[in-house]
Parts: structure tokens; sequence; C-alpha cells
């Protein structure tokens, strides 16, 4: 019962996770099932309306992972693959999660991670451009600002790249902007839906709150803390849990939430619009052909990249201070798998 209710829950109207479509429904794979990120987004996608078929797949652990939440009443089906079964894992799936990888500890920046999870990246990129070249891969693993171009190159190298299915899950910055902004202004998260471009670490994080009615009051040190707070949120909880890990939970509920946004967009609803990162021609002038802005996602996949609209004298400055740190990122991400 208890599921069941969580699920309902999740797709009623005013439901800030999940919503549901009457059409199709879709195979999921999630590369990196066993990890802290992974198992709770498993479970999250098996209460999704719009899974058919969980795919669950790690190094280890997740045919574990696949046994426990095959057991939530819920109606897809659940399949668990070991390190060896890669391929049958992505066998005839349209999406693709990848949150595998390692966490971030204690005084790592995302850029500190880059080393180890740029190559599992990689060789996970090249066995879906193998086995599912035109699945739509949903990047969470660390640092995304990298980790996008180089599932891009790697598509790119194997000849199957398509720039209209492949996302940076920047989620997690609109996730907590929404709930900072509430906690300081007295409004309710679904008050606060602020727009985040630029990309997804410290600097490269551009929350628009002057495109918000509840933020646009805000100025001074309040502003400041505030800006600061949603671009180094990710600090608090490496901090908070003192060498156990990152952002997990959140991170999770973050995947999850923009996974069903993409999912109803493949299924025909229309008017999905979230923020993204992907590649884009915004600042294409200056160099840098990644970028987060508001995506509109459609049957195709990314169907319209939206301006980032008018912005504050403040957010001008934090937009100068994202584009060079942006696209040193993403050449560094390029300049691995060339």
């Amino acid at each position: 019962m208890f599921a069941r209710n969580v699920a309902r829950a999740f797709t009623t109207p005013s439901s800030r996770l999940f919503s549901s479509s009457s059409a199709r429904h879709t195979k999921v794979t999630v590369l990196g099932a066993g990890g802290g990120i992974g198992q709770p987004l498993s479970l999250l996608l098996k209460l999704d309306p719009l899974v058919s078929n969980l795919s669950l797949y790690d190094i280890r652990g997740a045919p574990g992972v696949a046994a426990d939440v095959s057991h939530v009443d819920t109606h897809s089906e659940v399949n668990g693959y070991a390190m060896e079964n890669l391929d049958a894992a992505l066998e005839g799936t349209k999406v693709v999660v990848i949150p595998a990888g390692v966490p971030r500890k204690p005084g790592m920046t995302r850029d500190d991670l880059f080393n180890t999870n740029a190559s599992i990246v990689r060789d996970l990129a090249a066995a879906v451009a193998r086995v599912a070249p035109t699945a739509h891969i949903l990047v969470i693993s660390n640092p995304v600002n990298s980790t996008v171009p180089i599932v891009a190159a790697t598509l790119e190298k194997a000849g199957v790249f398509d720039p209209t299915r492949v996302y940076g899950v920047t989620t997690l910055d609109v996730v907590r902007a929404s709930r900072f902004l509430a906690s300081v202004s007295g409004a309710t998260p679904s008050e606060c839906d602020v727009p985040v471009v630029g990309g997804h670490s410290g600097p490269t994080i551009v929350p628009l709150l002057s495109q918000v009615s509840k933020g646009k009051g805000l100025q001074g040190e309040a502003y400041d803390t505030l800006v600061h707070r949603i671009q180094f949120g990710g600090d608090e909880v490496v901090k908070a849990k003192d060498g156990a890990g990152s952002a997990t939970l959140s991170m999770a509920y973050a995947g999850a939430k923009f996974a069903n946004s993409l999912l109803r967009g493949l299924n025909g609803e229309k008017g999905v619009i979230t923020p993204t990162f992907v590649k884009s021609p915004l600042f294409a002038d200056r160099g840098i052909d990644f970028f987060s802005s508001p995506v509109e996602l459609g049957v195709n996949g990314v169907e319209k990249i939206h301006p980032i609209g008018p912005l504050s004298a403040e957010e001008e400055k934090l937009l100068e201070a994202c584009l060079p740190e942006l696209k040193k990122n993403i050449e560094k991400g390029k300049a691995f798998v060339a």
C-alpha cells in the first residue's frame, strides 16, 4: 500500500517529481546502479509510471540492487547486470542514465574527480555507441562540465553523436535554488522555480534570481549569500558527511526528476522545459559549445534551446565569471578523448 501511495503521490498534478503521460512506456538503463546515487535513483525510477523496464548495471552490486528494487509493487520489470554483462544491460534501451564514478570527498572539487571518472564515462559511452546508438544519454557523473563533452566526443568518434540526445543533468542546481530561495523568502519551493544556467560546478553555476518574483528583491549580502549557497551547496553535503561521500539522495531525486521530464517529452507531452547542459549555440561565439539553459524536450529529445533571457547587473557579472571557467572545463573533456 505504501509504495502504491508513493507512486500515486508522485503522479498527482501537484507533484514536484513525477508526472505521467498516457503514451508509451520506456526501457531505462542505469549505469552505476550500485553506487550512492545509483541505488536511490533506481528506486525512484522504479516508481516512475513511464518506465516499463529498468535495467541496472554496475561493476559490482547491481544484481542485488535489482532484486531489492524489483520487490516494489509498481508495474515495471527490473533486471540486474554484473560487470561482464554491460551489452545485455544496454540492449534495446531508450534512455541511459550514467551516475557511475567516485564521489567527492572533503577538500575535493569536481575537477579532482576528473582522472577517475573521465575514463569510466568514456568507456560507458563507447558501449552505448556500440549497443544502443540511438539511446538518449543522461550524464550525472561529475565533473559534468567535462564528462558531457567526453560522451559527445566518444560518440562522435564512433559516428553516432546526435546533439539532441545527450544531456548533462544540472537539475540539482535548480532544485537547490528553489529550496534555498524558498527558505529565505518565506515562499514555497513551487513559487521559486529559479532558472539556473551555465554549467554544473562552483562559479559556472549561474542562478537567474531576477527572473523569479520571489528573487527580484534580494540584494547586497542576502543576495551574495544565497548565490554562494546555490553555487557551492554540494560542499555543505560533503562537509556534513565527513568523508562518507557527497550529495547522493538529492542528486538521485534530481536525476529522477530530469529523467521523468525527458520521458514525458519523448512521449509527446508539449511544453516540457527544463535547464540541462547540452550542445548549444548560445555562446558559440565565445568558443563555448556546451551550455545549460532552459531546453524544450520533445519526441526527438532536445527540441528547442531557449535563450537565457534578460539578466540583472549582478547576473551579468556571474555569467562573465562563468564563461572562461566553463570553456576550460569543456576543453579538458575534449582533450581527454582526443
